[in-house]
């Protein structure tokens, strides 16, 4: 895969689709041009796909797992983009009354449930699960103001080598520089990227205190019900800024 030879000055996450995101994940996509949807690897019961962990107001360790029942057509082996809902008017009950149950003194409330009820709407009975949890994702963005854009793996040609593939993605989305996770870092090879003239740029969120508290852990929703979304945007601004 060849490279253009005009300038860039675009990034990209590369990151699987999460039902309400925790806030390091939703950080990490905020700060990139692109978010490419990684759509076509094996689903994963154990990831955040399809269940986040909600957050109390009060208190944040106080902490309860939210999933969506999911049905796999092929089993173990099937992709994200291929799950589908095992019951959609069941999700649709829990995305609504969960969330509200945790969040709803928050006078931060009223937008956040407003973000979500579309999503509520959208719920039919093909509807996969990753899409499920990529609009959630892009509700919370929409929130914070992110005018980035969307590009789903599967619509991309990339090598099958873990590495080799995200430099391809990034090359694919006319983008210069790959935003990674801390964890991503150690299982990084950087020889892809340096071979496609491309940069890696760690994006580490803040020590977990204060607005940034579980940001590893628990869905964003508790930082943009304690804080608000205009302060969870301006200390991810903050972050993207910081060298």
């Amino acid at each position: 895969m060849s490279r253009q030879n005009t300038p860039l000055a675009r990034s990209c996450a590369i990151h699987q689709p999460n039902l309400l995101p925790r806030l390091s994940t939703l950080a990490k996509i905020h700060a990139a041009d692109v978010w490419v949807v990684l759509d076509d690897v094996q689903f994963a019961r154990r990831d955040y796909q399809h269940r986040a962990r909600l957050a109390a107001l009060a208190d944040p360790q106080h902490r309860k797992w939210l999933s969506i029942e999911t049905h796999l057509p092929d089993g173990r082996a099937t992709l994200i983009r291929d799950t589908r809902l095992a019951d959609p008017h069941r999700t649709a009950r829990r995305l609504g009354q969960l969330p509200a149950q945790f969040y709803r003194t928050s006078p931060h409330w009223p937008l956040l449930r407003s973000a979500l009820e579309p999503v509520l709407r959208s719920l039919t009975e093909t509807t996969p699960t990753a899409a499920v949890a990529e609009a959630t994702t892009l509700a919370l963005l929409s929130l914070l103001g992110w005018r980035g854009s969307v590009v789903r793996s599967s619509d991309l040609s990339a090598s099958s080598d873990r590495s080799a593939r995200l430099a391809d993605l990034t090359t694919a989305v006319s983008a210069d520089t790959y935003l990674c996770g801390t964890g991503g870092l150690r299982y990084l090879d950087p020889r892809p990227f340096a071979e496609q003239h491309l940069n890696v740029r760690a994006f580490r969120p803040p020590a977990a205190d204060g607005l940034w508290t579980g940001a590893a852990q628990i869905s964003a929703l508790w930082a943009l019900a304690a804080y608000g979304p205009t302060d969870v945007r301006a200390a991810i601004e903050h972050q993207r800024a910081a060298p």
